[in-house]
């Protein structure tokens, strides 16, 4: 079964979401914070990391740094309320596989997911 951590610092989108993917037939965790998100990466594992840009003391993005700078290459999908080109960019650069805009429109956020996870 693939795993999806969803890194989300709004308490009801975050379990929203969680929910929804959780009838899929996928093993979802969730995190409310950076902190969270990278030791459930350390413990879990996951195949695919919904990552939300700006959350309180540790940006979406400074998870993206330290995964990577720890060499560790999870699929990062970026979660973002508004499309600043400089924040684009930079996550490009660390590697991303793409972004999400909220509001989120499920189908959108469904069908990017599992075409990542590769379920039909």
């Amino acid at each position: 079964m693939p795993k999806l951590l969803i890194v989300e610092d709004e308490v009801d989108t975050r379990e929203f979401a969680k929910n929804f993917f959780s009838k899929r037939d996928i093993d979802v965790f969730s995190a409310g914070n950076g902190e969270d998100a990278l030791r459930l990466i350390d413990q879990e594992n996951p195949d695919l990391v919904l990552l939300d840009v700006n959350m309180g003391t540790m940006s979406g993005l400074d998870v993206l740094k330290k995964l990577r700078e720890n060499k560790n290459d999870v699929a990062v999908i970026m979660v973002t309320g508004n499309e600043e080109e400089e924040v684009v960019s930079e996550a490009n650069s660390w590697g991303i596989k793409g972004y999400v805009h909220k509001p989120l429109i499920l189908e959108e956020l469904e069908e990017i997911v599992m075409a990542e996870l590769k379920i039909k």
